[in-house]
Formats: structure tokens, sequence, C-alpha cells
């Protein structure tokens, strides 16, 4: 799997995506990530293999501690793509203003001709 496929697949899970919000604020162990979810360890360490396989955890070890760190290199190449999106939205909400500001005058002056 390539490295764009690998990151959205890690991100499209909530609990994912969650584990990475805690490890934007410092390393942690496994026992810290899974304290504010309903799952064993077990469970926990398995979202934890996907971050690993996208790139965007990694893991230390010093003596037992093995912390667990954010590695947001790989979500580089995932906001350049959606970022290639941003134009199409622009126009569409630009439109959709333009539209919206055509059906409001319409509504505060009925009856008057537009052509």
């Amino acid at each position: 799997m390539d490295t764009l496929s690998a990151t959205l697949s890690a991100l499209a899970d909530p609990t994912r995506r969650g584990l990475l919000a805690q490890l934007a604020l410092g390393e942690a162990t496994v026992g810290d990530l899974a304290e504010p979810y309903e799952m064993s360890l077990a469970a926990v360490s398995k979202h934890l293999k996907v971050l690993e396989h996208a790139g965007l955890v990694t893991r230390g070890r010093t003596a037992q501690y093995r912390p667990c760190r954010l590695d947001a290199k790989p979500m580089k190449e995932a906001l350049d793509y959606l970022s290639s999106y941003r134009r199409f939205w622009e126009e569409n909400f630009s439109r959709l203003d333009a539209l919206l500001e055509e059906m409001k005058a319409d509504t505060e002056n009925p009856g008057k001709d537009r052509t």
C-alpha cells in the first residue's frame, strides 16, 4: 500500500484519530492512550499498529518504558492531496453564495424583474 493510502486508511477510524490527538500533546504509553477508551490494551495496540504501519506513530524503548510518539510527516502528503481540491470547493461555495444572494434579493423585492 502506498503512503497516502495507508495514511488515509489509518485516519479513517475515529479511535485512531483520537490516539493521534493524544500523541500530539506528547509521547504516551499504550496504557496512557487506552485510558479514555472502553477497550482493552490489546485493541488499542492493534490501532497503534495500523498507525505505525502508516508511519504516523513510532515507538521508543527505554528499559520497560515503550513510549509512542506522533510522526506527522505522512500527513503532509495527505494534506497536499486534499488541498488540491480547495479550488473546487471555493468555486462551488462562491456559486452558492451568489445564488443565495439572488434568492434573498428575490424575497426582499418580490415581483421585481431581474432581466
